[in-house]
């Protein structure tokens, strides 16, 4: 293995790109990192082919101090390739159990509904992934598996909208050339080698059946998977159409398409089915708002991320609002924050003889200069660990919160304050030993507690 490997790698790659069309050499994209071999490959090609990009990085918030170390190491990975960095953590098992979702699609839903925020916030042209031929060809037995409609054989889409998947051309073997080849480290998620999860089974347990009945079957897949594009590519056409000529928006994201009088019933029907995936509406719940629309008038049907009101010769489709699964940011220049039913009211006091810190558990007394902003509040998970007032050592939050005997549905609502990413505060109940105002204390942050 040389460098000539990288050359062939790196020349396939941007041939990818100009081929399928994904983008411009002065277009800027967000490439979505978890700090696994794909999106870790994805991005050092991105660096090497001088393409200007930033990442973004999700963090779950489902395995403890192990999703805490990914966020580290692909900020370090960001610095390194000298790219913008930006990251957010939310509460995806809460989000999952309230919609009455898996895990996995609660945790697609809010990645993707936060990279277009990103998208649209920072100026980025397309959102990219990792995705590569081995889990589109595994996508394509899956969605088997489910039964499914047309989109299902064609695996992964190669452009969607705004998210692109340039890693699409390579293999596995590839892949795994390319990253000895360039000497990267990567983060493996423990969560792959169980084959408790569909994908894992179909990629540690199936594919191997599968390549021994033919060697190439990954590459027979993504043959069948471009033949199945071509139809999608005309059915995408009138789709585009649809929604430029029909569709409309007002300034709170709210969409009104109207129902598809001047369509034959078979052609709206596949227009209608496909433009509703596009906001998660299940197959299930788009056959019910197809199904006589004029007899239901006034009703809603919900997705996991938007709701359709049938308004008389229209739908009105409004997204959901997720603030309630994402952290809440403290600028320097705030003085009052709202979080749930409460505000966070921000002083800044001189450390002087007068000065006595609040013992009230409403209150946080800390030093000033160990913080960095922005602050982040938001709901504590397993793993989190904090350092008490009065302690040296470590202690998981959750077993804290259990000695205090707090009961259990006020405990899983517990919040907490972090500064760089550690605990400072545990809301409500005690500071972190290491922000604690001492004798060298020159500046204090008091944070108090109030109902709204």
């Amino acid at each position: 293995m040389n460098a000539q490997f990288t050359n062939f790698m790196l020349e396939d790659f941007i041939n990818f790109v100009q081929k399928e069309n994904l983008f411009k050499p002065d277009q800027k994209i967000l490439i979505a990192v978890s700090g696994g071999i794909d999106s870790i490959i994805l991005s050092k090609l991105f660096s090497l082919a001088k393409f200007n990009f930033g990442i973004a990085h999700v963090n779950f918030s489902l395995r403890g101090e192990e999703s805490l170390a990914d966020e580290v190491f692909v900020k370090k990975f960001a610095k390194t390739l000298k790219v913008p960095y930006h990251t957010i953590c939310f509460d995806t098992n809460a989000f999952a159990e309230k919609e009455k979702l898996s895990t996995q699609v609660a945790a697609r839903i809010l990645r993707y509904t936060w990279f277009e925020e990103i998208r649209i916030k920072h100026n980025y042209d397309f959102i990219a992934t990792g995705h590569h031929q081995l889990d589109s060809a595994e996508t394509m037995l899956i969605n088997l598996t489910r039964g499914t409609g047309l989109a299902g054989f064609h695996g992964i889409p190669i452009k969607n909208g705004h998210i692109i998947r340039p890693l699409s051309f390579a293999s596995q073997e590839k892949i795994y050339d390319f990253v000895v080849e360039q000497k990267l480290a990567w983060r493996e998620d423990s969560s792959n080698s169980t084959t408790k999860y569909q994908r894992n089974f179909i990629r540690h347990e199936i594919m191997p059946k599968f390549q021994e009945l033919n060697p190439q079957f990954e590459q027979t897949l993504a043959d069948t998977s471009e033949k199945i594009r071509n139809i999608e590519h005309w059915i995408s056409a009138e789709l585009n159409e649809f929604k430029g000529n029909q569709v409309t928006n007002d300034a709170d994201g709210n969409i009104y398409v109207p129902f598809g009088d001047e369509f034959s019933v078979e052609k709206w029907m596949v227009i209608a089915q496909q433009y509703l995936q596009e906001f998660n509406f299940s197959f299930g719940v788009i056959n019910q708002i197809l199904a006589h629309p004029t007899d239901k008038v006034g009703k809603l049907f919900e997705s996991p991320s938007h709701i359709l009101n049938i308004d008389r010769n229209q739908w009105v489709i409004s997204p959901k609002d997720h603030a309630a699964f994402k952290p809440i940011l403290i600028q320097e220049e705030d003085e009052t924050v709202e979080f749930g039913s409460n505000e966070l009211h921000i002083f800044i006091e001189e450390n002087n003889e007068s000065f006595v810190p609040s013992t009230s558990p409403n209150f946080a007394c800390l030093d000033a200069d160990s913080l960095e902003f922005p602050l982040e509040i938001r709901k504590y998970q397993e793993g989190d660990w904090f350092c008490p007032l009065g302690m040296n050592s470590k202690k998981l939050i959750s077993d804290f919160l259990t000695d205090k005997k707090v009961p259990l549905n006020i405990k899983k609502n517990t919040q907490i304050l972090l500064s760089k990413g550690s605990i400072v505060w545990v809301m409500g109940h005690r500071i972190d030993n290491r922000n604690k105002v001492s004798d060298k204390t020159e500046t204090v942050m008091i944070l108090e507690i109030r109902p709204k």
